[in-house]
């Protein structure tokens, strides 16, 4: 049965046809990101179970609270250098910024992992060296965007009980919940049929076409280095998304913060409150105004925020 499936997948997937690129539309502000970050920390590898190097960078010193932030989708942890900075400079938590694996400068195969659920296990070999070397801090989990996905998905999952809160920065929870505008898809260009297919065969049991690309990102010519990740294979983008916002929130039990600009261009700031209240409602949900989805990393307010609110939390 499964070359009929295959084959069925092939024809559904369009991989012998054409898609659409992502339409180029300005979803963000990306002028203000750029002229608001900091030369980035120098980037340093970290050994993962696989033994594949992976880059992070690291701001501040060995202090009370050690705080991984996960970068969202397309590019890498460079631009987390303002805000890393700025919460490491308050002395209130040493800021460490892993790239995904499938991103950053050197990557084994740039927007492509060996399986569903490697990054996870990568995030839990991440904090568990982060934590070796500070034994008796508070460990915290954190992203932006897709980087805020990986964390829900990584609060539902059996690993959970590892770390000891959460800061979540306009985190993308599900492309069909009520905090998703339609504008995501100026940025974000899925391949839907693929996706289906694929779904389809991953609930049989097929995994061998999981490497086909299935999301693309219009990437401003500004940000393209080589560095950044312009598409992503099924593999990776179901991997770095909760795999039901509803239950990883509803399992979310430890302390979280999340912020969120009333201005962003991706996402209903205001639907984070109810959304939150539904499914996890002892978390702080914040909304700061007029700073749009990147406007976030670089708005001082945020790491004000944090700061404010790592000092309140006693664990």
């Amino acid at each position: 049965m499964r070359p009929r499936f295959i084959v069925l997948a092939l024809v559904l997937s369009g991989v012998w046809s054409c898609s659409d690129p992502p339409n180029g539309q300005e979803t963000f502000d990306w002028d203000e990101l750029v002229a608001e970050l900091q030369p980035p920390a120098s980037e340093r590898q970290f050994q993962a179970r696989d033994q594949a190097s992976l880059g992070y960078r690291v701001y501040g010193d060995p202090v009370s609270v050690e705080l991984i932030l996960l970068h969202g989708s397309g590019y890498h942890s460079a631009y987390f250098s303002r805000l890393a900075s700025e919460i490491a400079n308050s002395g209130s938590a040493r800021v460490w910024t892993p790239d995904i694996r499938g991103h950053g400068s050197r990557p084994q195969r740039r927007g492509d992992i060996d399986y569903i659920d490697q990054l996870e296990d990568d995030l839990v070999d991440f904090s568990a060296w982060v934590r070796s070397i500070n034994p008796t801090a508070t460990l915290l989990i954190g992203g932006h965007s897709a980087g805020g996905g990986l964390a829900i998905r990584f609060a539902g999952g059996s690993h959970s009980d590892t770390v000891d809160g959460y800061v979540l920065l306009a985190p993308f929870l599900q492309y069909n919940a009520p905090t998703v505008r339609s504008q995501l898809s100026g940025w974000a260009s899925p391949k839907t049929n693929r996706i289906v297919a694929l779904n389809l065969l991953n609930t049989l049991g097929v995994r061998s076409l999981n490497g086909m690309t299935t999301l693309e990102f219009s990437i401003p010519p500004m940000l393209r280095t080589g560095e950044e990740t312009p598409t992503y294979s099924y593999r990776l983008m179901t991997g770095i998304n909760p795999r039901n916002y509803a239950s990883d929130l509803q399992a979310l039990k430890k302390p979280a913060l999340v912020l969120v600009g009333t201005e962003d261009e991706v996402f209903y700031a205001e639907k984070f409150v109810a959304v939150f209240e539904a499914f996890a409602p002892h978390t702080h949900v914040e909304l700061i105004p007029e700073t749009t989805h990147l406007g976030l990393v670089v708005d001082t307010r945020s790491s004000q925020f944090i700061v404010e609110w790592l000092e309140r939390l006693k664990i």
